[in-house]
């Protein structure tokens, strides 16, 4: 019997390409809901910037394991993982621009706010924690 099969390493690298596809158009649609480029910001060392960006990208990340996890084949995995992000981008956006109207948390990342930066990095992650474990059926 052998472990490593041409099936096992065609659905590995079906599962992984589409989980990358997935974060790609997560992180997109997070594009949108930001007024600055958060690349050109990063590239000249804007750390809140970096710690949003890579907060949003592990939050995906979570949501893309669960979804993975849970799932019966791999459109079933792309489905749900759609559904994740699409949920995750909205209850950030509501975080970030709804919940704190007065604080212009975009403006204050894009000027390098750590503390700011740092918050938005620990909201990402806790609301992919919270769209994985509702997506878990």
């Amino acid at each position: 019997m052998s472990i490593l099969t041409l099936d096992a390493i065609g659905s590995f690298l079906a599962h992984f390409g589409t989980g990358i596809g997935l974060m790609f158009l997560g992180l997109t649609a997070f594009a949108f809901t930001t007024k600055f480029s958060e690349l050109k910001l990063i590239q000249e060392g804007n750390i809140a910037v970096a710690l949003k960006l890579w907060g949003k990208a592990i939050g995906l990340a979570i949501v893309i394991y669960t979804v993975w996890a849970d799932s019966v084949n791999l459109l079933d995995a792309f489905l749900w993982g759609l559904v994740g992000i699409a949920t995750q981008v909205i209850a950030y956006w509501i975080i970030e621009f709804v919940l704190t109207p007065k604080m212009h948390l975009a403006d204050e990342v894009e000027k390098g706010n750590k503390a700011i930066g740092f918050s938005l990095f620990s909201a990402a992650i806790v609301v992919g924690i919270l769209v994985a474990a509702s997506l878990t059926y």
